[in-house]
Order: structure tokens, then sequence, then C-alpha cells
């Protein structure tokens, strides 16, 4: 049984699956066979060391992952179907289905989803009689839960209005909400570890219990746990402490969804006499891309000492396009895709933004390329590009009620369902459309203002739907203050809605009017039809490309601003992150990996010069070459970063930052200084990063 189970393993996976007792932690890199080792481990220690599988716990982040580690050890030893393989809340939640009423929960309580949780906050606001948005203060509560602390707990951490409350009424709200789930014997996604964590906390004698059916814990991914998720790690791993910790700190990307990178740093603190397995062999990708992937990540402060090898030697060079712009980025792309040829699922495409998909979907579309937007919608599918397209229909289609029903109350109004029901009624009764129903809602409702405000705003679009459709959208952005509303719809991810928004104002400068605009959406979204029998490029963020790999690899705008994305420059736990991203889409490639960037692109409606990523600058010439195998063309010079040298600033000296504005600096030591800036405050700053200029 020892060959069966260990002889297809390298050494550092036989040494960690070899770990019988105690604490262990497995730094395993991308590409390295980690679900190989935690599955030999745990046939290993039913097979060979007498541990019963009703003994063994095993924590995986997706319940996909669960089924396939139960399915591989199913067909490797007898009785894994004991096994308790599981996500952090479905565990959490069998716990909670023995002993919940040790803890308050209602038998047969259930478990509200996201469109549940919607449905009642919007319930307690109608019931407080207010009219804020549900999708700012659901936010605050993933955001609490996911911390382990009491959502009231982040009040002082808002501004004095959020979602359009004071703190007071906020706080009403949070705490009827918890009332109301109570009420209906319910849980939110976030309360089932919360409860658990309560549960095991409070109760010595359910711990025990608890602990016994999990002597041996492994956890998968452990580097993206969260702050709850690591409490209740340790206290089940108590002081026996037959945990396996599995993970990569370069792999940590999901700091905005409370994953705590510190946890796997940390780990030998927080289990003293831990064993570190490393697993360094790369079964995934090239010499060629492995050496650029190690440069990169070395970079980084925050990690723990790895370096991939590969298992296939050489390899195609890492090649660079440099393009002038963005468009040119997107046609490189597709001629190069289409160069290679079918089969085409072997190819993705990797960007740090949403926004980046809508050029790389029509350029492939143009050229008869299918491809398919992987873990999110393709560009004309969003939310927020879809509230301005319906506008758009609406202003030259007065008839279209579909659309109409969209924008009628988006942003907000005060037209509310109640009221749409009673202009449908008034449609049906009178045989109108529902356009012309609310014109006679504005005669016979008792509340006609909103109609009318609504009325006067298509009749200004529909005077500027015959112009450019660049300025119809903008003047749409401006007289419904919709960027407002985007930031307080979509707290979690407004920045990236409005980088969507500005693509989609990007799209319409280069159409010839806004019905002629509107038929490039319908025939770019008609191209994307499934069916292609060669497969479909994936298109995807770096965050959704977590896990994947494909044999080629284009990963696109490679520049300041964008990779490292100019949110994140700021911190050192920011930049790092940006860097561990990279470094993600480095090692998706198997066998091609492209970088690109433009020489210069659109931000905020101005054409910009761009610089190539820093982290493009960091590694030894050589690691890449520059390609572009489609034309003879002259290339800008590069501006040179502007870096003031340490000892430039002793304090009082007036500077500029790219995202701050201006401001003074106040103290200076070494690399860093500390800066104060107006409306935002003391900013400490590294001098190699920061692109601080003179005010």
């Amino acid at each position: 049984m020892d060959d069966e189970l260990l002889h297809s393993l390298n050494e550092a996976q036989r040494q960690a699956v070899l770990h019988f007792e105690g604490p262990a932690l497995v730094v395993a890199g991308a590409g390295s066979g980690k679900t190989r080792t935690v599955v030999h481990r745990v046939a290993y220690l039913m097979a060979r060391r007498g541990v019963f599988p009703s003994e063994i716990l095993a924590v995986t982040f997706t319940n996909k992952a669960a089924e396939e580690m139960k399915e591989r050890l199913r067909r490797m030893v007898k009785g894994a179907g004991e096994l308790w393989v599981a996500t952090f809340h479905s565990a959490a939640l069998r716990i909670l289905r023995v002993y919940g009423e040790r803890v308050g929960l209602r038998p047969g309580f259930v478990v509200y989803d996201e469109d549940d949780q919607t449905a009642l906050l919007k319930e307690v606001l109608k019931e407080l009689g207010l009219a804020a948005r549900p999708g700012p203060i659901k936010g605050l509560l993933d955001r609490a839960k996911n911390r382990g602390e009491a959502p009231e707990s982040l009040l002082l951490e808002l501004p004095d209005y959020y979602a359009g409350l004071s703190r007071g009424r906020l706080l009403d709200v949070l705490k009827r909400y918890e009332e109301a789930l109570k009420a209906q014997g319910a849980l939110d996604f976030g309360d089932i570890l919360l409860y658990a964590l309560r549960l095991l906390e409070g109760d010595p004698e359910v711990l025990k219990r608890v602990r016994k059916r999990a002597r041996f814990i492994h956890v998968d991914e452990y580097q993206d746990t969260s702050p709850v998720q690591y409490r209740l790690t340790k206290l089940l791993a108590g002081e026996e402490a037959n945990l396996m910790a599995v993970g990569d700190p370069d792999q940590g990307i999901y700091s905005f969804r409370a994953a705590d990178i510190k946890n796997i740093l940390e780990f030998t603190r927080d289990f003293p006499g831990a064993k570190v397995y490393r697993l360094e062999e790369n079964y995934r990708s090239t010499e060629a891309i492995l050496r650029l992937a190690n440069a990169v990540i070395v970079k980084n402060v925050l990690r723990l000492e790895k370096s991939l090898r590969p298992v296939k030697p050489g390899g195609e060079p890492v090649r660079l396009y440099r393009a002038r712009d963005a468009r040119d980025e997107a046609r490189f792309v597709a001629e190069e895709v289409l160069r290679l040829g079918p089969p085409f699922d072997r190819v993705a495409v990797l960007y740090r933004t949403n926004a980046q998909s809508r050029l790389l979907e029509q350029a492939l579309a143009s050229r008869g390329i299918g491809a398919r937007v992987v873990g999110g919608v393709g560009f004309f599918e969003r939310a927020e590009v879809k509230d301005l397209l319906a506008y758009a229909r609406l202003a030259l289609n007065p008839l279209d009620g579909v659309s109409l029903k969209r924008v009628l109350n988006t942003p907000p109004r005060g037209i509310g369902p109640a009221t749409v029901e009673r202009l449908t009624r008034i449609a049906q009764e009178r045989g109108l459309p529902l356009y012309e129903a609310l014109k006679v809602g504005v005669e016979l409702l008792p509340r006609p203002e909103p109609l009318r405000h609504f009325l006067a705003l298509m009749e200004e679009l529909q005077d500027l739907a015959f112009g450019p459709a660049e300025g119809f959208f903008r003047h749409l952005l401006l007289a419904t203050d919709y960027p407002a509303y985007v930031r307080e719809a979509y707290p979690e991810d407004f920045e990236d809605r409005l980088e969507n928004v500005e693509e989609l104002l990007r799209a319409a400068k280069e159409a010839e009017g806004l019905m002629d605009f509107l038929d490039k959406v319908a025939l770019t979204a008609k191209a994307e039809e499934p069916g292609e029998p060669e497969g479909k490029v994936a298109l995807m963020t770096l965050h959704n490309a977590k896990g994947l790999e494909f044999p080629v690899v284009f990963l696109v705008g490679v520049e300041e601003g964008l990779l490292p994305h100019r949110s994140s420059v700021n911190t050192l736990e920011g930049l790092e992150e940006e860097r561990r991203l990279f470094y993600v889409g480095v090692t998706r490639a198997q066998e091609r990996l492209y970088l690109s960037y433009a020489e210069e692109r659109e931000v905020y409606g101005r054409t910009e010069p761009t610089r190539p990523s820093r982290f493009l600058e960091e590694v030894e010439e050589g690691l890449y070459q520059e390609y572009d195998p489609y034309r003879e063309r002259p290339l800008k010079p590069v501006p040179p970063a502007h870096r003031p040298k340490p000892g430039a600033f002793r304090g009082g000296e007036k500077v500029v930052h790219p995202r701050f504005g201006p401001g003074t600096v106040v103290a200076a030591s070494g690399d860093e200084v500390t800066v104060h800036f107006e409306g935002v405050g003391l900013k400490r700053l590294s001098l190699k990063y920061a692109d601080l200029r003179p005010g």
C-alpha cells in the first residue's frame, strides 16, 4: 500500500504525506501538486496509520473542490465515504444543525441567500419608513461578519451619512434586521460561521465532541482564510493541533473578501514546533515562464521563502508586446490567437479590471473567434452598462417597455413597485404603451412629481438621441447623478463599475451616432453565441483566474495604473498584493505567455501616456523579449520614471500626488516621507513608488 500511495509523489510531496501528528504547514507553489499531496496524505492516514475516516476533516474553499476530493479518495481507499470533506460554511452548518439550539437557533432554521437577505433588508427599510438602498447595507453586514465583528462596530469607520442614512438611523436598520432574522428563524450566510464560532467558544462539551470528529484537520488555501475562519480552525485544532495547513502566500489575492495573509505567514508562531514542507517542483509551466515568475515575486517582503523549479525544461520565451493604445492591444491579441489557430479554448486572456474586456470581446468577435467571460458576465451584460443602454434604447424607442421598467426607478427617484403596478394597470385598461401611461399617471396618481421629473428627463434625452452617442451618455450621467448611485449601490466594487461606465463612454465615442452604437452592441452580443466547435477563448480578471491553467495565456494591461492598480500602490500591503496578482497571472500559463501594455490609454475621459509596470522594470533583462510580428513602426520613447531620491525632502516642501492631490511634506526618513494632503490627512509613502512631484 505504501508503494501505491507514494510512488507517484516527488520527495517533498512524500515527506508531507508521511507527516503524522502535530501541526504542519505545506507551502505549495503554483502547479506543484498540492491537491494530490492532500489527497494522498488523507489516504495514508487511513491506510497506514489506522486513523478512522470519521476522525478526519478536510476543508476546501469551494463545494466543487470538496466533491472532487471526495471522489478521488473514494477511488483510492475504502471507507472514504465517511470522510468529512467540506467548505468552512458547510462544516459550520453541519455543526449548527446538530447543536444549534444551544446558541438559540430554532430546529429547522433556514439560511437566507443573497436575494433573501436583500428582500429582508427592503422590508426593514420599508417598515422604518426609510428610502435607503439595501445594497450598501448588505455590503456592510457581509464585511463585518467576515471579520467576526458585530456590524454596529464598523459604524465609526463610515462617513456620517452612509447609503443615505445617518449613523443613528443605520444602527436602527442593523438592529431591526437582526431582530427580523431571529423572528423568522433564519441566518444569513455570514451568520453561519459566527454562530458556529460562538457555539464552540462558549460550550466546552460541544467543542470536545466536534474535536473528536476532527482529530486530523486539513485546510486548503490557508492564505485565503478570513479572521472568522482562522479562529474556527485554531479552536478546532486545540492543543493536539493535528492540523495541516496548505497554501501559498504568493497567491494571496483576496483581501477584499476579508482574507488575511498573516494567517499563513504567522502559522509557525501560532503553532510552535510546526513542521514546514515546501512544494517547489512545478508541473505546469515551462522554465522560461517560471524564471519570470520567481524573479517578480522575490521582490515581496510579505512571503515565505520558496522558488518554483520547472519539471518542463526550456520552452518558448515570454513575449512582450508594446501596443500604441488599448485598441491596438486588443487587435494584437486577436491576431495572435488567430495565428495560433484552434482549438481556441486552450487560450486565456487575463486583465486587472472588468472594463478591459470590452475591446477584447469585440476584437475577437470581429475575427470570428468565440469568447466567454469566466467568472463574470460580458461587458455589455453588466448591470451598470445595461442601465445606461436601457436609457439609450428608450430614448430612441419610447415603446420599449422592458427598458422603461429597468430605468424608471434607476437611480431611485421615488417610483416604487406599487406605482409601477398601477401604471401597468392603467396601460392595460386604456390600451396604451407603458410610456404613455406615465403621462396619464401624472394626472391621476397622488404623488406625480417623480413621474413628471422622469418624463422631463426623457424629453431631454430624446432631443440628444440623434446627436453624438458620447454626448448623450455624458448628459445622462450628469442629469441622473449615476456615478453617485453606483458608489452607494455597490460599495464593494464601485471603482470597477465606474471604470465600466468610462469604458462605455469610450466605446460610444467611436460610434457615428447612438443608433449606430446600439447596433454594434447587438452585433457583438450575437457574435458570442455558444456552439463554436473549436471552443472559445476564456476572458477573465486575474482574481477569477486563480486555480486555473491554460496552454496559452495573454496578460494584458501590464502598466502602471492598471497592474499595479492605481488604487493599491500607496501601501506596502496593497502593492505586494498587486505583485501577487501579476504572479498568479504569469503562473496560469503552461506553454506560452504573452505580456502587453499600451503606450497610451484613456483614463476618465482623457488620453494619457502610460509607463510599463514596475513589475517589468524590477526583473533582469532577458526574462522576456519584445515581440511585434505584424508591423514595423516607430515606438515612442518611454517617459523616465519620476522617483525622488532619498534625502530629496527635509520637510515643508509642497508636492503633488496623482491620487491624493496637493500636499505638504511633514517628515522624511530614508526612502519614506509623511505627507499631509488637503482633505485626506497624513499618508506615509515610499519615494520609490509614490510618484511625488514638486507642487
